[in-house]
């Protein structure tokens, strides 16, 4: 990936992109158009994807968001064009609004909380 003229010292190219793809179901199609979505994404680490994650709104069942990152452009451009992607979007023809357009992300910030396990339980017994 090549760093734009506007970024001389090349951060942008240290940046994974996260692909934000909105889908809207149609009516009664939000679990087929989830177990799509689903089984869709995973494929996505054929073409390079590092993750991939599908949310379903909690107010709105029928709206999902598609969440994929590559570390190159090229290769989500590979997946959203690849016989498996065009392969769904004729299958799920009607299940979803059109049009679908999605947005490229630079990543620039990522955390998570660190989750301990919990303590283990003592014998019953006491020893």
């Amino acid at each position: 990936m090549r760093a734009d003229v506007g970024d001389p010292i090349g951060a942008r190219s240290l940046m994974s992109g996260v692909v934000h793809v909105p889908w809207y179901a149609t009516g009664f199609r939000g679990e087929q158009l989830q177990a799509e979505l689903e089984r869709i994404s995973a494929l996505s680490v054929r073409y390079g994807a590092t993750s991939y994650a599908v949310y379903r709104a909690r107010d709105d069942r029928y709206r999902f968001l598609q969440v994929l990152e590559f570390d190159e452009h090229l290769d989500w451009d590979r997946f959203w064009s690849g016989p498996e992607m065009t392969d769904f979007r004729v299958y799920c023809q009607g299940w979803f609004q059109v049009p679908v357009v999605y947005g490229w992300h630079d990543l620039v910030c990522h955390g998570e909380a660190v989750r301990h396990a919990p303590a283990p339980l003592a014998p019953a017994n006491g020893h």
